[in-house]
């Protein structure tokens, strides 16, 4: 015969959630969305927990780099052009001095020669007057060819100013893009791969060595073990009872030796729709865990016991216990070499245990009736 022993303490009444765990705080690593041409050469180890500024992902840098040379080649192509051209443009610039300077030195001359008609004749006068106009529209003409000499410099040099400096541009965003080949973790947790679909839904699996990544492509999420939550899926009929602040003991499938404790934090005003067939819709409550431990990860199914209310000093015996005779609960206290009926009130009730008054603790009962034993 099975039997259990009722004993006495502190009985929880719970409402029991499935659900799973999940990271309030998580970051993904994202590919640069102004980089072409990205292929994944190196990945941090799935799974394992990463530092922040630690590398998560490195791509192909060997085509940027190439690119990187051609441009600084066309750079310092654009940078000796421009050295040229201000550099004829200052020889040039002296040199219409110079033939300024001659010129104004003639003008002089010839002012000085006018000076003296008083005392020449006036045939050398006239002379002297003629050379002075000449001089003079010498002098215009070569004023005028200065300033389209500077024009023109000006804006031969403005040319291929901005040709330079488009290349620098050009230098600069192909440095950027090679410093984009490797992307750092911004937060500490566990590296999780997503998943790649660019080959479609049915072929999709996790980025890997190799992949081809498209621009802003979400690589990875980076999950805060430190934030970790149990969202569970409350039933309507148990919402009522359930109220924010209400404390939390939490079970992990994987980890049935953790009894980890949370409170719940909120609850979702609506009912969500759930992946199973066939469809069904539930509430959800998140339950913050108040010290997490190393070995749990966001994704693991477990449930949640929500208390919902405290017995102090009940007389508690495992739910298998309670039967049902006359329509009232009993229980089957052991009695010598047989079993005698106990009547009893519940309490109060949870999946596994009941509360009850009428039976005293430590007396052995059975968890099937005697009756049904053949």
């Amino acid at each position: 015969m099975p039997t259990a022993v009722s004993r006495s303490g502190e009985f929880l009444t719970i409402v029991r959630c499935r659900g799973e765990l999940r990271a309030r705080r998580s970051a993904q690593i994202v590919a640069p969305a102004d980089v072409p041409e990205l292929r994944i050469t190196w990945l941090a180890p799935a799974g394992e927990p990463i530092s922040p500024g630690s590398p998560a992902v490195r791509f192909d840098p060997s085509s940027a780099e190439q690119q990187l040379t051609e441009k600084q080649a066309a750079l310092d192509q654009a940078q000796a052009t421009l050295d040229q051209a201000e550099a004829d443009a200052r020889i040039t610039s002296a040199q219409d001095r110079l033939e300024l300077s001659n010129l104004k030195y003639e003008v002089n001359r010839a002012e000085l020669e006018v000076s003296k008609t008083e005392i020449l004749s006036a045939m050398q006068a006239e002379r002297s007057r003629i050379a002075l106009d000449l001089a003079g529209e010498r002098q215009s003409v070569q004023e005028a060819t200065v300033r389209l000499h500077e024009a023109s410099s000006r804006s031969k040099i403005a040319a291929m100013k901005r040709a330079r400096d488009e290349a620098q541009a050009e230098v600069e965003l192909t440095e950027y893009r090679l410093s984009q080949m490797e992307l750092k973790a911004p937060i500490s947790g566990v590296i999780v791969f997503l998943e790649n679909r660019s080959q479609g839904w049915l072929n999709a699996q996790p980025f890997k060595v190799g992949d081809q990544v498209w621009r802003g492509a979400s690589i990875a999420e980076i999950p805060d073990l430190e934030t970790l939550e149990f969202e569970g899926k409350i039933d309507e009929i148990d919402r009522g009872s359930i109220h924010a602040g209400a404390d939390v003991r939490v079970h992990i499938d994987a980890l049935p030796e953790l009894n980890l404790q949370a409170a719940v934090a909120a609850i979702s005003p609506l009912t969500q729709p759930g992946f199973e067939f066939p469809p069904t819709r539930s509430f959800r409550g998140y339950a913050p865990l108040v010290q997490p431990d190393q070995r749990l990860r966001p994704g693991m199914l477990g449930s949640m016991d929500v208390i919902i209310n405290r017995i102090a000093d009940a007389v508690i015996v495992p739910s298998q216990a309670v039967f049902t005779r006359d329509g009232k609960p009993v229980v089957y206290a052991q009695e010598g070499a047989g079993y005698r009926t106990v009547s009893i009130e519940i309490v109060g009730r949870n999946p596994d245990e009941y509360a009850v008054s009428g039976l005293h603790p430590d007396v052995t009962v059975a968890l099937v009736e005697p009756e049904a034993i053949p």
